[in-house]
């Protein structure tokens, strides 16, 4: 729903975290589970050598709409700082 470019990915673990803030060490595995395939997306869907971005929005007033815990992997076109 809305994608913000023309590739935009979502990564969702299959054990339910409903947000950032409840990530405990006990789930260092996952998180970095979800980050090391955002990196095999990227180079497979051809953004990795251009650059990609990765990021979890946590809470509405960061756009979280959906609680559980899910990283977006944004490329295919230039990504400027700041967002929004």
């Amino acid at each position: 729903i809305g994608p913000q470019a023309p590739v935009h990915v979502l990564i969702v673990p299959r054990r339910h975290i409903a947000t950032l803030n409840d990530v405990s060490a006990e789930d260092d595995a996952l998180v970095g589970s979800m980050l090391r395939r955002a990196a095999i997306i990227a180079r497979d869907l051809g953004i990795a050598a251009r650059g990609y971005r990765t990021g979890f929005h946590c809470n509405r007033e960061a756009g979280q709409t959906v609680f559980h815990l899910h990283l977006h992997v944004l490329g295919g076109r230039p990504m400027n700082w700041p967002p929004g």
